[in-house]
């Protein structure tokens, strides 16, 4: 009789994980999109054409990254190597980042501000995945752990004593989706639903279809959007009362409606997302670099103002999306990350007591729990 097929086999090589690259464009997807909106930003003070392609950006590009981010995330208590490794990938980079853009405001504002407790722009994201990592491990041991982070999202928004220190406000804010990316892989939801197959035309169809509803009603609502302040409420990091003067008790409904919201637009763009691996798909596993560098490059344009009153927008609005794509791959290639490696992938190992525990060199992970092949060779 044969051996049991799960039975283990002594001195077996154990397999390795194979490489899904829908996950690695999907990453890219992300980060191209997180470039776009940043980059054009300020040219929704002139052309109600941006606003609108904001505001339908911003309502999912940082919810689905943070679903990507939870999918790959483990509930299990730490293990030492894991928990240097919240240190290593997360806050030595705040830090070096953070001491980065005090210089760059020193030179270019005169007024650096020093204050850790306070991200630098898109500095944020980083501790909210410090904060997701930590949690995580107590949210496993509740029952509905979705549902309480929901009500978390929901419940901080009453409270303006939670504000963007340490990002907390935002952290909280966007919790449920992170939750939401570690649950579907607890349940192996996308593997017994085969979410990664190839999907049928008509599903493609409809998710184009999702975001063209979604465009037309940024397009459509755009008085109304302006007048409530929405591009501020998908932030996620302002108390109720910021924009209604107080707390009434139907102001998380909003929350939820945006919550709901960026799930349905979640849906539609894991759905377009190719399914095969193409030439930039090794590019995301790179974001973090692009993450975290990308602000630097834009910096120049959003403060000199190069990007205000540019007319006509069918062209201006299409160039600086085409930017966006050139800045992503750049940032994203051999040269800078050889650069840049020290600042974003640092080792730190005198910080460690037992430097047996330091994340070696070129280990191929980042926050997001992008994975680089092996086979990858060192820049």
């Amino acid at each position: 009789m044969s051996s049991a097929p799960n039975a283990p086999t002594t001195g077996a090589v154990p397999r390795p994980r194979r490489r899904v690259p829908y996950w690695d464009n999907a990453r890219f997807a992300c980060i191209v999109l997180v470039v776009l909106g940043h980059a054009i930003q300020r040219l929704t003070y002139d052309s109600d054409i941006a606003y609108a392609l904001y505001l339908v950006v911003y309502a999912f590009h940082m919810p689905a990254f943070a679903i990507i981010s939870g999918y790959f995330s483990k509930a299990d208590p730490p293990t030492r190597r894991q928990m240097a490794r919240v240190i290593t990938d997360i806050l030595v980079p705040y830090i070096i980042f953070e001491a980065l853009w005090w210089i760059t405001k020193g030179l270019v504002e005169g007024d650096p501000d020093p204050n850790l407790t306070q991200p630098s722009w898109t500095l944020w994201f980083l501790l909210a995945l410090g904060i997701f990592r930590l949690v995580l491990p107590y949210l496993a041991l509740l029952r509905w752990p979705l549902l309480w982070t929901v009500l978390i999202s929901i419940g901080v928004g009453y409270l303006p004593n939670v504000d963007s220190t340490f990002s907390l406000s935002r952290t909280l804010g966007f919790l449920p989706f992170f939750a939401l990316g570690w649950w579907l892989r607890e349940h192996d939801v996308v593997d017994r639903l085969r979410l990664l197959e190839r999907k049928a035309w008509w599903a493609r169809l409809t998710a184009l279809a999702v975001f063209a509803l979604a465009g037309w009603t940024a397009w459509a609502g755009l008085p109304g959007w302006e007048a409530m302040d929405m591009r501020n409420w998908l932030f996620y990091d302002q108390d109720y009362a910021h924009f209604l003067g107080d707390a009434p008790w139907w102001a998380g409904g909003v929350r939820l409606a945006l919550m709901l919201v960026a799930l349905i637009l979640c849906a539609a763009f894991f759905v377009l997302v190719p399914r095969g691996g193409f030439w930039f798909t090794r590019f995301g596993t790179y974001t973090m670099y692009i993450y975290l560098l990308h602000s630097f490059v834009l910096y120049p344009f959003r403060e000199s103002g190069a990007l205000r009153d540019l007319e006509p927008t069918w062209l201006w609005l299409p160039l600086v999306c085409i930017l966006s794509v050139a800045i992503t791959l750049l940032l994203a290639s051999r040269p800078v990350r050889w650069l840049f490696r020290p600042l974003i992938e640092p080792r730190s190992r005198w910080l460690f007591a037992d430097p047996g525990i330091t994340p070696q060199a070129g280990r191929g992970i980042d926050p997001t729990g992008s994975r680089r092949p092996r086979a990858e060779p060192r820049s």
